[in-house]
């Protein structure tokens, strides 16, 4: 049966159907072998519809909407407008600036793909003009906004939280750590290759300049501190600061800014809807799909081939990374977390990890996983936005990738990297 449902899968990905259709039928024929038939099919419906029931997916749609806002109107360029004009002029400055604000608005959106749009569009012709070579700059776009799946909000730990049964709160804290050890492994490899390629160094902003950047950004800055600050202060919940998000979205792009009118909101419904529904269809058939392998034992029947049971908490830890990090290399990243989070739910529970650190390393592979080859979600959005070939697209990924699985090492070896920040806010 297993193999019978990833032929399926990957059959139907290799035509070129979009992610819900092998899943829905690998769902289905799955149903069909158990039963042999479909007599009970409202018992897989049930499933499905139980896996979009959880209040805390409501965060989903609502910081998917502030993200479509903000990428639409003025706060994108301002937080890059900011961060170009403190290092735009070291060495390097320009694809470290690209690096930071990719963090600033993944910070912001908690989108990797809205990231890739806000950020890219318009940094990458100055890194062009600059003299950094397309394949560089696009690898460094790409897996610069993968730092928005760790940084709150995130709409791949927000999954994860509901999946788990872990808090969503501690998890926003506890990625803060690991995107910030990210950006500066980034930053690193970016000062290496402008010093290497000898790329020239941008005019360097008067301190009247920075002033000004600072001034007209800090109103999205607000942002994070909004999500970060009220989560942590206890004032709302993940979902309410989700819609908290929202409103801030719309006072500050429409009413303050100014930069969106009244007739662009039913585009950025119409936006919004459309991600959203994808989202949840995907949600909700990944529980059911989920329901439909557990229920035939075949997760047990994977771990005790690999022998995980035998395992301490690091090789535990290990074989999750390679097995989310590959699965993402060729599925969308939410179906991976609705259908290995539970596989490896008891080995977690046996060991006795942290879910919240688990969660971290998670939410890391599925963001690497993400921007590899050869289905990366986000090799795709940059195809589609800088209309640029798929190998031109991913020449430069495999430095970004090594540098993401060292960092996963890093969190390995090191759970304070993620659990300090979490530990200090909420007392653990």
């Amino acid at each position: 049966m297993a193999m019978t449902l990833m032929l399926i899968m990957i059959g139907l990905l290799l035509l070129g159907f979009p992610m819900m259709i092998p899943l829905i039928t690998a769902s289905v024929v799955g149903f069909y072998m158990m039963f042999s038939g479909f007599g009970q099919m409202e018992t897989f419906i049930q499933q499905v519809l139980g896996g979009i029931r959880p209040a805390s997916l409501i965060a989903v749609p609502m910081f998917i909407l502030a993200a479509d806002i903000m990428t639409r109107g003025q706060s994108a360029d301002r937080l890059i407008n900011m961060v170009m004009s403190f290092i735009g002029h070291i060495k390097g400055g320009l694809a470290i600036s690209t690096a930071a604000s990719c963090t600033l608005f993944g910070a912001v959106s908690g989108s990797t793909q809205a990231t890739v749009v806000a950020v890219g569009s318009p940094l990458r012709p100055k890194m062009l003009k600059a003299g950094y070579s397309d394949p560089f700059t696009l690898a460094l776009i790409i897996n610069s906004s993968d730092i928005a799946f760790l940084i709150p909000p995130s709409i791949g730990m927000i999954i994860y939280g509901v999946i788990s049964e872990t808090s969503i709160g501690e998890l926003f804290i506890a990625g803060i750590g690991p995107g910030l050890l990210i950006l500066m492994l980034f930053s690193l490899y970016c000062l290496f290759y402008a010093i290497k390629n000898d790329v020239p160094t941008e005019p360097k902003s008067t301190w009247a300049e920075r002033g000004r950047s600072i001034v007209e950004a800090v109103w999205p800055l607000f942002f994070p501190v909004i999500i970060v600050g009220g989560i942590y202060g206890g004032i709302f919940s993940p979902t309410e600061a989700a819609a908290v998000c929202v409103l801030y979205a719309f006072l500050l792009e429409f009413i303050v800014f100014r930069s969106l009118k009244i007739p662009d909101v039913y585009r950025i419904a119409k936006s919004t809807g459309l991600i959203t529904a994808v989202v949840f269809i995907l949600v909700g058939v990944g529980n059911g799909f989920s329901w439909i392998i557990s229920f035939a034992q075949i997760p047990q029947a994977i771990l005790e081939a690999v022998g995980i049971d035998n395992m301490g908490p690091t090789g535990v830890l290990i074989s999750i990374c390679i097995a989310f990090f590959v699965a993402c290399m060729f599925v969308d990243p939410i179906v991976v977390i609705l259908v290995l989070t539970p596989i490896f739910a008891p080995a977690i529970a046996a060991t006795g990890l942290d879910p919240v650190h688990v969660g971290v390393l998670i939410t890391l592979q599925v963001a690497i996983g993400s921007a590899t080859p050869p289905f990366g979600c986000d090799i795709f959005t940059a195809i589609a936005i800088f209309k640029r070939p798929y190998w031109e697209v991913i020449r430069g990924t495999p430095v970004f990738v090594a540098i993401l699985i060292f960092a996963a090492g890093l969190i390995i070896a090191y759970p304070q990297i993620a659990l300090f920040l979490r530990d200090l806010a909420f007392d653990k």
